[in-house]
């Protein structure tokens, strides 16, 4: 019968491109890995792969297995570490994965509390799917997405946390520090910050500049909020970036907020999650602790 073993084995030679690699990778010799994959496929009489030179080909059916191994073996692997948990007296693991720059003081606010109302779960942060957040999501590598730009998906679900407004964070004593809001023309001679995500990405291309044929004189990318808002305040060029950070941060540094366009650009963090997790009661727990901070 079909059974981990042999998901675990193409998922990899799928991956990795040989035999020799997959069978490093999965600690066993290569006339071992090959031998339990000409068992299954004398079982079943079909091939799951063929020679092509030096290299393998999937054939068809070793194609499909490996689909299926990419759906199932996630969820065992996660299944094995929640099993974990329990054995080493813990109620469960919960992994976050974030998509939103600005987030990180926001969720600093929420963990808080969470860990202290929940001292058995452990809890995890993770950026390392850079944009995949959602392939992350299904494919359990995390549990809850933190996302301002929710991608609809068969078997996610959202909850809208907070709402936010973009603006332009500018030196007080810019030109457009007078304006009630900025046009894209103010930003043609400027250089705008941003946090380090692709423009294709960034709501102030997407919603402002790219709908004008516009672009600023210089586009650089800053990793941190604190040194973003001290480049603007230095007069080096103007952000882009959530108005609660400018409430919170910019006070007495020589910062102002301008609305980015006459109807400002309305944003909404969301929590992205499976179907059914909700009913996790320490995954409840989290989504009421971000709905009240």
């Amino acid at each position: 019968m079909l059974d981990r073993q042999h998901l675990s084995i193409l998922r990899e030679v799928s991956r990795l491109g040989s035999l020799t690699a997959a069978a490093e990778r999965l600690n066993v010799t290569q006339s071992a890995l090959s031998h339990t994959i000409r068992k299954l496929e004398g079982r079943y009489g079909v091939a799951v792969w063929e020679r092509d030179g030096r290299n393998l080909r999937l054939t068809e059916a070793g194609r499909y297995i490996v689909d299926l191994a990419e759906r199932v073996l996630p969820q065992m692997e996660r299944a094995e570490e929640v099993l974990s948990d329990y054995r080493y007296g813990q109620r469960g693991s919960l992994k976050i994965g974030m998509e939103c720059h600005p987030c990180h003081q926001w969720l600093m606010g929420v963990t808080k509390p969470y860990l202290v109302e929940w001292p058995d779960v452990d809890l995890e942060l993770t950026t390392s799917f850079a944009f995949g957040g959602v392939e992350a999501l299904t494919g359990y590598e995390i549990d809850i997405l933190i996302t301002p730009d929710p991608i609809e998906a068969s078997g996610i679900q959202y909850v809208p946390v907070f709402d936010y407004e973009l603006i332009l964070a500018v030196p007080t004593n810019h030109p457009l520090a007078l304006k009630d809001y900025a046009e894209p023309a103010d930003v043609l001679n400027e250089t705008l910050f941003t946090y380090p995500v692709p423009p294709e990405r960034l709501d102030v291309f997407i919603q402002f500049l790219g709908p004008a044929n516009a672009r600023p004189r210089h586009h650089r990318t800053v990793e941190t909020t604190e040194m973003m808002l001290q480049l603007v305040a230095a007069g080096r060029g103007v952000s882009a970036i959530p108005d609660w950070l400018v409430r919170k941060d910019a006070t007495g540094i020589g910062v102002r907020p301008v609305r980015i366009g006459k109807n400002g650009i309305e944003k909404r963090i969301h929590l992205g999650l499976r179907f059914g997790d909700e009913n996790v009661d320490f995954v409840d727990g989290f989504l009421r602790s971000a709905r009240q901070t």
